[in-house]
């Protein structure tokens, strides 16, 4: 059998707030980074590369040729 620490219900309270102050700081920081990428994207637009033509598995030269012989 294993020993449960039980915690006084005041201190499990308080563990539980800090917990949601911590989500709540985390969210904030992804939020503002996101605020800041969007900022400098608008500042500084990026130049996008052409985008290519993905060629699928089956359109490779000499995929299945090996079998065919």
């Amino acid at each position: 059998m294993t020993n449960r620490v039980s915690y006084a219900p005041q201190d499990f309270q308080k563990k539980c707030k800090q917990a949601e102050r911590d989500h709540e700081t985390r969210k904030l920081a992804v939020l503002l980074d996101k605020v800041k990428k969007q900022i400098e994207d608008r500042d500084n637009p990026r130049v996008e590369a052409p985008k290519r033509a993905l060629m699928s598995v089956t359109g490779l030269p000499g995929h299945s040729a090996i079998f065919e012989r």
